[in-house]
């Protein structure tokens, strides 16, 4: 059996692979505008910044910016087309899900990509009636770091903070999750920063694949930590 009584991710970079979507999506919108192709590694760490950071990268411009709003608009639109026409679980995380389902325990997503275009994505992927919670910024009043998504998202599973494990692929992620008493997981494998060391975000773990997480939730006891 688990050691836990519920397993959260965020979804962006650590239990999806979305970066090959957003990755054609810059670029193609980056070529209506006649600029030459970005390299994937580098669309690939800001990811986990959204659209913002995106547009950012693609064009230089950033909120209050002239242009930026066109551009945010027109990169989200091109998303919501190409939305999972090449996102895929991680390496190891489609067992897991299994695994947990399995032993029913239940499994959910905190995420800071708003509602339409995560419900979507899930949608699509065959994973929202999976979940037994999904909370996105747009649910709560005060979104990662603050501890209230994944709080809310214990509460609407019916468990305990401080029975869940949450894992995120963002210093956010782990800063929400610790503020709110949960064993936090740290996904190196997701869309670091190029001056990113997880060791400094203080979480109770590190995985560099998601199989990891098999040793993690049935042997893990919350008064022992390892990394």
């Amino acid at each position: 059996m688990s050691r836990f009584s519920a397993i959260l991710f965020d979804l962006d970079g650590t239990l999806l692979d979305t970066a090959p979507d957003f990755i054609w999506c810059l670029n193609t919108q980056r070529a209506r505008h006649n600029l030459p192709q970005l390299d994937e590694h580098s669309i690939r760490r800001v990811v986990s910044n959204g659209a913002r950071g995106l547009v950012q990268l693609g064009f230089g411009l950033r909120p209050g910016d002239r242009g930026y709003d066109e551009r945010h608009t027109e990169l989200l639109e091109l998303y919501t087309d190409h939305i999972a026409v090449h996102t895929r679980l991680f390496p190891g995380l489609a067992e897991v899900l299994g695994h947990l389902e399995a032993r029913e325990v239940p499994w959910g997503i905190v995420t800071n990509k708003a509602s339409q275009y995560t419900l979507k994505l899930l949608e699509e992927m065959d994973l929202l009636k999976r979940c037994a919670s999904v909370v996105c910024p747009d649910h709560v009043t005060n979104t990662k770091p603050d501890p209230e998504p994944v709080r809310l998202a214990a509460e609407q599973i019916g468990v305990a903070p401080e029975r869940c494990l949450y894992a995120g692929d963002h210093r956010r992620d782990i800063e929400s999750g610790l503020a709110a008493g949960m064993t936090t997981v740290a996904a190196r494998y997701g869309y670091l920063g190029a001056d990113e060391n997880v060791a400094d975000w203080n979480a109770h773990h590190i995985i560099d694949h998601g199989r990891e997480l098999f040793h993690l939730i049935d042997t893990h006891r919350p008064e022992t930590d390892s990394a």
